[in-house]
This record gives C-alpha cells, structure tokens and sequence, in this order.
C-alpha cells in the first residue's frame, strides 16, 4: 500500500483534508471575493468532502481503493 494513501486515509489525514478544505472555503469567500472566490470556494469542497465522507481521492491513481476505510483495512 503507497505510504500517502495510507496517511491520506488515516485520522490525522481525514483532519487535515477536513480543515484545508474549511480554510479554502472560508479563503475564498472572505479573503478573495468575486469569482475567483467562489472557484477556491467550490474547489475546498473537494478535500473537504472527501474527509467528511472518508474518500481517499489519491487512491485510485496508485493503484488502491477510493474508500479510506479499504485502505485501512488493506484491501486492494
């Protein structure tokens, strides 16, 4: 299993893709403003999303399951 999936996928890689997500949201609503704002906005959706909902994005591209809890499990 490729070592940044598993992290990706772990806990702390949840947390961090949760709170990138509500810092580019946020960014990009308050900080930018117009239409480049909303872009970053709808962009931190993704990894914020992805981490609500335990989706590893990154799995599938090495070769590993898009559910985060496969990869814990280590299942291919």
């Amino acid at each position: 299993m490729n070592p940044f999936v598993t992290f990706m996928s772990s806990t702390a890689g949840r947390l961090l893709r949760i709170v990138a997500g509500i810092a580019l949201v946020v960014w990009g609503w308050t900080g930018l403003g117009g239409t480049t704002g909303t872009i970053v906005a709808i962009v931190g959706l993704l990894p914020l999303l992805a981490g609500v909902f335990d989706i590893c994005v990154f799995g599938p591209l090495f070769g590993c399951p898009l559910s985060g809890k496969q990869v814990r499990e280590g299942r291919k």
